[in-house]
């Protein structure tokens, strides 16, 4: 018996990505970056509750350039993944299932992704210095 030649699937290596699907991906990714930042917090108030030393150990990891880049990272994870979960609701009720919908709102929550982490962090360092 030979082999019946049959057409492959899709696969990465031609399959172009589109937008719902890249979103998709990092909805997941997010959640997962969510999870893992959720252990960070953990250490953070252990930490403060442990002692001075762990503390003060737990606050220079958050102040060096590796810990800012982490919450930097975790900060647009959630608003990434408040605004993208939003919108699978919207989906949930019925609404925005239009190609044309599902692009406009797939660029809208990466924009206010964008610009929430931008605000936020430009709003906590301003905050910052005052007394």
């Amino acid at each position: 018996m030979t082999p019946v030649e049959r057409p492959l699937s899709p696969h990465l290596q031609i399959y172009k990505p589109q937008l719902t699907s890249v979103l998709s991906i990092t909805h997941r990714a997010t959640g997962m970056a969510l999870s893992f930042g959720i252990l960070f917090l953990i250490w953070f108030l252990a930490a403060a509750a442990w002692s001075d030393g762990a503390f003060a150990l737990a606050q220079g990891f958050w102040g060096s350039w590796l810990g800012l880049l982490c919450l930097f990272g975790w900060s647009f994870s959630l608003f990434y993944h408040l605004l993208n979960g939003i919108r699978h609701l919207a989906w949930d009720s019925g609404w925005g299932f239009e190609l044309k919908t599902a692009y406009l709102t797939g660029w809208a929550v990466v924009a206010g992704s964008v610009a929430l982490t931008l605000a936020a962090w430009i709003a906590g360092f301003c905050l910052r210095g005052a007394p």
